[in-house]
């Protein structure tokens, strides 16, 4: 590829590693899903395995509560908020509320750390991390609620265009590049696989009070939309090793076909850079580093240069962010994919489990 069509990346993504920040959070409906078969009865939280609706909201927050008490009552008003709303609400925990204003440094998440900047990324601090994240959704727009002890971090307003399901019926939205997302997803409907790969069990390495929770990164990923509409549909499905018009995989029939890559080794249908091939191989060794992508596009207004501020707002679940994510974005490293992307903001988080009847979220970390 000519290096004149390279230049354009950082040019024109410059000024997109700013994120606004500002309004209080969003908060939400029905805090528990219940069904683990697996490990019997476990509460989790909507906004993870339940079908993403069409708008979201994601913003993050550091925590003015002066003393564990005063963190306790914060999260009694989100539940309160929470079961108050229509919408759903999954809340999240990050490192930061693990550095020893509470007393929780012993009750860190085993993986929980700061979101590292990967190769290529061009992170804005002020668009990163947070000691909590609050994922709102609904059909319509999420209505925010403020709260005395929330400081305002960041927040990403997203939607999901021609949100519909897959013949299997897997969630599925169109992306900003005109690509299908959500196909080569595990099955959220899956209660074993989700047992597998999202949820943390109990019994294991983690903090007791972690069952029934699960790992969330969160990316803010600004694309080169200008920039990639210029190439031919045919460069844009190698990239991606999907069709455009359908998301089938490249030399397959249809969108959700069951497939692995040993009747191409050379790379001859699916080219071996390409985006989904990198990100599941689909052999043995990397079938355990899948993660249950929910992804949300966004749009702003134009960057101080004029230029469209839009992308995605990356987000997945799993139960190890080491073999998950981490795992995936090391095998992503200079995919072609990259010249067109840049991630500027996110974090990692930990969802909590879900509350019990009569209780609120992190009821098990706070009063253990």
């Amino acid at each position: 590829m000519a290096d004149d069509k390279r230049v354009p990346r950082r040019a024109v993504l410059a000024g997109a590693a700013a994120v606004a920040a500002g309004g209080a959070g969003v908060l939400a409906a029905s805090l528990t899903a219940r069904d683990t078969p697996a490990t019997g009865l476990v509460a989790h939280q909507p906004g993870i395995v339940t079908p993403p609706p069409d708008r979201a909201v994601l913003a993050a927050y550091d925590v003015r509560a002066t003393d564990r008490a005063g963190l306790v009552a914060l999260f009694r008003r989100l539940t309160d908020a929470a079961r108050g709303s229509a919408a759903e609400v999954m809340v999240a925990v990050g490192g930061s509320l693990f550095d020893g204003r509470y007393g929780l440094v012993a009750a860190r998440p085993r993986h929980l750390t700061r979101m590292p900047s990967f190769p290529g990324d061009v992170l804005d601090d002020a668009s990163c991390h947070g000691d909590l994240l609050i994922q709102c959704c609904a059909a319509g727009a999420p209505q925010p609620l403020t709260d005395p002890d929330l400081a305002p971090r960041w927040r990403i307003d997203g939607f999901r265009a021609e949100n519909t399901v897959t013949a299997n019926g897997r969630p599925s939205t169109r992306n900003l590049f005109g690509f299908r997302e959500g196909a080569g997803n595990p099955d959220p409907g899956d209660a074993a696989e989700m047992e597998r790969l999202v949820w943390v069990r109990p019994g294991g390495e983690e903090p007791s009070w972690t069952a029934g929770g699960t790992y969330l990164v969160a990316r803010l990923i600004r694309f080169a939309t200008a920039l990639w509409d210029a190439d031919p549909v045919q460069r844009q499905e190698a990239i991606f090793g999907r069709r455009k018009s359908d998301g089938a995989p490249l030399g397959r029939d249809r969108e959700d076909a069951d497939f692995d890559y040993a009747d191409d080794p050379a790379g001859r249908l699916v080219a071996l850079d390409a985006h989904i091939r990198l990100a599941n191989p689909r052999t043995p060794q990397t079938e355990g580093s899948r993660i249950l992508r929910r992804a949300y596009s966004y749009r702003r207004a134009l960057d101080a240069a004029g230029h469209p501020d839009e992308g995605l707002v990356f987000v997945c679940f799993q139960q190890d962010l080491e073999r998950g994510f981490a795992a995936v974005q090391r095998r992503l490293a200079g995919q072609p994919l990259d010249r067109y992307i840049l991630t500027i903001g996110g974090g990692y988080f930990f969802a909590l489990p879900g509350a019990e009847p009569g209780g609120y979220l992190g009821r098990a970390l706070l009063e253990p």
